[in-house]
């Protein structure tokens, strides 16, 4: 019996030792864990980018300064992303959002954009997270002058630029036809909700030559419709654009309407439109010249005499790619009553004098990437 135990004992330890050097190979060394570390920070990216200005304003009521007025530094928006490649198809991005706005000492950081990308084809990439909604981002990469200023949607609160949910975006055509659909919480990247439905947002365009044509929608109950909530409505947003880049120029014509954005959650139903023309062109490598006009009806129900006024003028200096200095004055002006932008909350006393208020602002407006 002892024989027998000995032997298999023998046996067994003669096995592992042979066995052993393999083992022992198949163990990751530090060159191996350098490599594969380096390889995974290969993959990953970090970039950043930042919208600044150093101006002067003067916000007025009914003719009544307000005191948000003066000079200041704004760091309008300053984003960290993060991107790992995990392999030819899977990727992921962070990206962190940061702003500093001196008129009213707001600051916040959140997380902007958190999705795992699945890159199937050209045709078809599919977002899960937070990501780029498809129309607010797609308009400002045809106006080019987002650091200045937010598109005439966001500038007049009738949208945002991304959101929580699943997006399906690609080009067919060899880029000749671009699309997005997402399917969304609603309520906008800084809030996760949920909620009784979702909300849908697409845009399909066309792009020949420099020459880009778009058509876009939103609707849903843009996150509102929660247990022991009444909605009323949805809410729904129709886009139309125009733009053509080339030869140093840019030139776009913008349309917008919308149907209960801000009466998802009361009986009385409400309306708006809008457009926005915007030029800018660069008559050398170095500078340009740029404008924007845009007029709305905020609420063409409810405050029919409503109206938003805005317009930009001003000069860029690009010294280098990604990196733009513009001298600028902007300004906007609401009658009959009062409406909120990203300029602050604009406009007079229905029954006071003048029915109206005006914002004017100078400065310096820049934006840098790395």
């Amino acid at each position: 019996m002892m024989g027998k135990t000995f032997l298999l004992a023998s046996t067994a330890l003669g096995a592992a030792l042979t066995a052993w050097p393999v083992a022992a190979q198949q163990q990751p060394t530090l060159e191996d864990r350098v490599k594969t570390l380096e390889q995974k920070v290969g993959d990953t990216t970090v970039s950043g980018r930042m919208y600044w200005d150093i101006s002067h304003i003067d916000n007025k009521r009914d003719g009544v300064a307000q005191s948000s007025n003066g000079w200041g530094f704004d760091a309008k928006r300053f984003y960290i992303s993060v991107d790992h490649r995990f392999n030819d198809m899977f990727s992921a991005d962070v990206t962190t959002d940061f702003n500093y706005v001196s008129a009213d000492g707001e600051t916040q950081l959140f997380i902007k954009k958190a999705y795992l990308q699945a890159n199937l084809d050209s045709a078809l990439v599919l977002r899960i997270g937070s990501a780029d909604l498809p129309w607010i981002p797609f308009n400002e990469g045809l106006y080019g002058y987002r650091y200045l200023e937010n598109v005439i949607e966001e500038r007049v609160g009738f949208g945002t630029s991304a959101d929580w949910g699943l997006h399906a975006l690609g080009n067919l055509g060899g880029g000749l036809f671009s699309y997005q659909l997402s399917v969304l919480n609603g309520a906008g990247y800084k809030k996760l909700t949920r909620s009784k439905g979702v909300d849908v947002e697409a845009r399909v365009n066309i792009n020949y030559i420099g020459f880009t044509a778009g058509l876009g929608g939103r609707t849903g109950h843009l996150g509102q419709d929660v247990q022991k909530v009444t909605t009323f409505h949805d809410a729904n947003r129709f886009d139309a654009i125009v733009s053509y880049a080339g030869m140093g120029a840019r030139v776009g014509v913008q349309y917008m309407q919308t149907n209960n954005w801000n009466t998802v959650t009361t009986p009385s139903s409400d309306s708006s439109d809008g457009y926005s023309v915007w030029g800018s062109y660069y008559f050398t490598p170095q500078w340009a010249v740029f404008g924007r006009y845009d007029w709305v009806k905020p609420s063409r129900d409810l405050q029919p005499d409503l109206r938003d006024n805005y317009f930009n003028v001003g000069i860029t200096y690009t010294p280098a790619r990604i990196v733009d200095f513009s001298l600028a004055y902007k300004h906007e002006k609401v009658e009959h009553g009062f409406w909120s932008t990203t300029n602050g909350t604009i406009g007079g006393l229905v029954s006071g004098p003048g029915h109206n208020g005006t914002y004017d602002e100078v400065g310096i407006w820049g934006d840098f990437q790395w």
